[in-house]
Order: structure tokens, then sequence, then C-alpha cells
């Protein structure tokens, strides 16, 4: 029996390559001589560079940038294409990971780094830049890249308008007149799993400032910040980005290289299942196994567990999905390929706990699912 492991990772817990790990010494104690291969998934978000590198000949560089505070960080991203594809991985320098709770303030926090990280990349001379928007802190349109690129954000005063998305009100005007000239020169792609607008009901304050540290009155004044920023953008640049679907995603960061890079949208997880070339693993398999943090509704919107069972349904491949909890309208995954879901938690704790325990958990309940199989005669 051949089993193909391709989760995501449990974010805070347990990297993708750990989660397959961990499934893999569970079903290992039942399916003792069964094939398994481990594919750590990401769909734009955090461990995108690591999935990518895994399935290339590719090389990591390191560069000290600025954090989503403003602390000095150590990032990366990645090299494929023999130098001439940089992936930019948003989590690894303006990451959410980097603050802890205390620190997290939608209002303040800055996308510097990320700019950093781009603009050493265009040093490289590399021909495409890949952007994967997942996992960031920050709400701010992009502005703080843009000015690591060489965009001036001006207020009234012709003065440079402070970091942070509160202060995108005050900008009056753009000038570019000293951007990286390498910019326009290089296709940028933007991997991520959302489809959002920048601003309103379903925008990028409103749908994911709350984990960022935003109150609801802060949101109203971010999305009002955004609404302002995003005009001038499409008055300085001539375009539409703010009711554009997938503008919102890591706190408008996308509006920003559409509008001024000509970036253009691909989810991340097509990405990744092309690059790591999943269809044809899962063609040759008998069981594939995948995952993720949390399963709900919301996980058919892109997310890593329904990317893979669409490949595996198309193959008519069985299809499980474990995870950490489990969400409202978590049964419409159902209708998407995946056969059954299961949450690895197996007792009442706090998230601490069920965080320091998810290796353990994981192990226990994918061995539990394999003695399931086993009883049930799965056989392929």
């Amino acid at each position: 029996m051949k089993v193909i492991i391709a989760p995501d990772s449990f974010k805070e817990s347990l990297s993708a390559y750990q989660v397959c790990c961990a499934i893999k010494q569970g079903m290992q104690r039942v399916f003792c001589d069964a094939e398994f291969e481990l594919v750590p998934m990401a769909d734009g978000g955090e461990g995108s560079v690591d999935a990518m590198l895994a399935a290339t000949a590719g090389n990591k560089r390191f560069v000290q940038v600025q954090g989503p505070a403003g602390e000095p960080v150590e990032a990366f991203y990645g090299l494929i294409d023999a130098g001439k594809t940089a992936i930019v991985e948003m989590a690894a320098a303006s990451g959410l990971h980097l603050l802890g709770p205390q620190q997290r303030d939608a209002r303040y926090s800055c996308s510097f780094g990320t700019g950093e990280l781009i603009n050493d990349a265009l040093q490289q001379g590399v021909e495409h830049i890949i952007v994967c928007l997942g996992g960031s802190a920050t709400n701010d349109a992009g502005a703080g890249m843009l000015r690591a690129l060489g965009f001036k954000l001006l207020d009234a005063k012709h003065d440079d308008v402070a970091p942070g998305g509160i202060h995108l009100s005050d900008v009056v005007a753009i000038d570019d007149s000293h951007v990286n000239p390498l910019l326009a020169q290089t296709n940028i792609t933007l991997a991520c799993d959302v489809d959002n607008p920048l601003c309103g009901p379903q925008g990028a304050s409103h749908i994911f400032g709350p984990q960022k540290g935003a109150t609801a009155e802060v949101i109203e004044q971010l999305d009002g910040a955004l609404k302002h920023f995003a005009e001038l953008l499409q008055q300085t640049f001539h375009c539409q980005i703010i009711d554009r679907p997938g503008s919102g995603a890591a706190g408008g960061t996308a509006a920003a290289l559409m509008a001024t890079a000509n970036a253009q949208m691909q989810p991340g997880i097509d990405m990744l299942i092309e690059q790591l070339q999943l269809a044809d693993r899962i063609a040759t398999s008998d069981l594939v196994i995948t995952g993720e943090g949390r399963i709900d509704g919301q996980s058919v919107h892109g997310k890593t567990p329904i990317g893979v069972s669409r490949v595996s349904r198309h193959y008519h491949v069985p299809t499980i999905a474990v995870c950490g909890s489990i969400g409202d309208d978590y049964e419409k995954v159902y209708a998407h390929g995946i056969d059954a879901v299961f949450s690895i938690l197996d007792k009442p704790q706090s998230l601490a706990d069920a965080l320091i325990d998810a290796e353990q958990n994981l192990a226990n309940t994918s061995e539990n699912i394999a003695r399931a199989l086993k009883l049930a005669g799965f056989k392929r």
C-alpha cells in the first residue's frame, strides 16, 4: 500500500514536515510494510519557501531586515531555476509569528522588511519573484514594502508619512522617482489562499484585522485609511484595485504590488501542487492523508487540504484530513473530495497545552485512523 502524506503546517505548533513525520509514525505502527511518501505542503503562507526548495534544486538566502514592529529580523527567501526565480515568503520578514500576542497592533505593524527581501532579490538579478502572502502581521496596504523599494509616501507638508496602516489617511502623494528600476523589469506573481477585496465588510481590516490585534473601533479606522490610500494608488498608477479579488491579502500588500508592479495573482496551493508534481505522486497511490491546524467552512476557499483533495478526487484516491480543531461548517469539505475529517484532540485542554501536545496527539490519531482502516479491511 502506498500512502501520500501531504499536509500543511499546524500554525504556531508544527511545520508541515513535522506533521508529515508524526502522521507517518502513527500509521506505521499499524501498516508497517506500507510505502509512505512525505510531501510537505503550503498554500502561499509559512512554509512555502521550504516546500518549494524541497521540490527543486534551490537555495535559501538569508537577509537581515526590519520586522513588523521595527525590530531586526533574520529573514530569508528562496532562489530556484538557477537563480532566475525568487520565492519571497512575507511571513519570514513581516509575519504574525514574529510578534507575541501582546505585541500585535494592526495600526502600526509595517511591511518594510518584505520590501527589503524583494529589493535584495532584485539585486541578485532575478527575472521572476513569487511573493507568498500568507501569515502576515501587517495591515498597511504594503506601504512599508513600497518605502523599502524606493517609493515616497508624502503628507500635505511633503514630509514622509509615519509607518503603519493607521497613518495611510495622511498620504496625499506617492513619489516613484527613486524606485528601484529593476522592479519594472521583473515579473511578479502573488501566491495566496484568499480572494478578499481590500476594503469593506469582507476586506483586509474586517476579516484579518482581529487576529492582528485590531479592535472593532480600530478596524473601522484602518478600513477607511486603506480605502483612502487605495484611491490614491488608483489615481497615481491608473488601475482598479479596491474591489479586485485578492487585493486584501496580507493586509493589502497584494493591492500595492498589483498597482505598482502589475503583479498577477495565483492560488498558492495551485502553485505548490504544480511545482511538487503532486498529481503524478497521487495517481499511483492508494490513500492520501492531508490536513492543517483547523478545518472549517472556510477551508474550501483555497486551503491546502482542499487543493490536495481536488487532485486525489480526480484519481479516485480516498482522502482523509487531520486537524488540530474542527470549526463550523467543516462538513462542506466533503463535497470537495475529502472523505473523512479527524481532530487530533483527545481531551479538553488549553490552546497552549494543545500546541505542546500536537505531535503526540497527531501520531496517536493517525494510528487510530490506521487501525480503523485495517479493521474495515482497507486494501487497494
